[in-house]
């Protein structure tokens, strides 16, 4: 251990030096050293690509935005879960919605509701919905090109109603009053852009968003689970329904639906 003296001439620090390795294979016990080695080439190792699919989908209409999300999570082949929550509740008047990378849209979203509420904090108003989503869009804008997967809507209500949003990881963020984002979304806008009307009845978007989804779990292998819908009005939102897709299938093929 050998005792120096600071830049200042004020303080001792304490350096410890290591003794230098002359193989990297001594840091190793008894094994064979040849098998724990990488390639020389780097092509060689092989690249692990997690494709993702899902369906989420919102529109507005007269009486506020519907939000309606598959709950699977599938790397390529394989089906991670099947009971993932795609809409985050944000705070009591704000909700977003998962495309992409799990992680990459729960733990910013997340962020996001830290930042609304002190936003909130320091001008003693609610935020609104499109200062929301502008603070999402720097946040995703500020690590474009670093490898961030996000596709998400941000939905909700304040001073001058609700609004819908759509921000993804380039900082992309365009304000419509329909979306559908995800593998199954083509899918879900064949039945959407059917059905879709601005005067719709509460309880017929409802069935609409449930319905769109539905057709998209059963089309896409990328989504799948339960089928969620959400309802944004003036003052809040309101958890509707977490239907099984297989179940839906059986009511609408049944005869209970076309």
């Amino acid at each position: 251990m050998d005792q120096t003296e600071d830049t200042f001439g004020c303080l001792e620090v304490e350096s410890y030096a290591l003794d230098a390795l002359n193989d990297v294979d001594d840091m190793l016990p008894d094994l064979e050293c040849e098998k724990l080695r990488l390639p020389p080439n780097p092509s060689g190792i092989p690249k692990i690509d997690f494709k993702k699919g899902t369906t989420t989908l919102g529109f507005v209409f007269q009486g506020g935005i519907v939000l309606a999300v598959d709950s699977r999570a599938s790397t390529g082949q394989f089906i991670a879960s099947s009971t993932v929550l795609k809409i985050i509740e944000i705070n009591d008047y704000l909700l977003g919605t998962m495309a992409g990378g799990a992680a990459d849209c729960q733990f910013w979203e997340r962020v996001l509701g830290q930042e609304c509420r002190l936003w909130e904090l320091r001008n003693k108003e609610r935020i609104t919905v499109a200062a929301a989503s502008k603070i999402l869009a720097n946040i995703t804008y500020s690590y474009r090109g670093k490898g961030l997967s996000m596709g998400t809507m941000v939905a909700g209500s304040d001073k001058q109603g609700v609004s819908l949003y759509y921000v993804d990881d380039e900082g992309t963020r365009i304000k419509s009053n329909r979306f559908s984002v995800g593998s199954g979304s083509i899918f879900a806008y064949g039945i959407l852009d059917a059905g879709y009307r601005w005067d719709l009845s509460v309880p017929e978007a409802l069935e609409l968003g449930r319905r769109a989804v539905y057709h998209a779990t059963h089309l896409d292998a990328g989504s799948g689970g339960k089928v969620m819908v959400y309802h944004v009005f003036p003052g809040g939102w309101k958890k509707i329904s977490r239907d099984d897709s297989a179940k839906l299938h059986a009511d609408y093929r049944g005869g209970g639906g076309k």
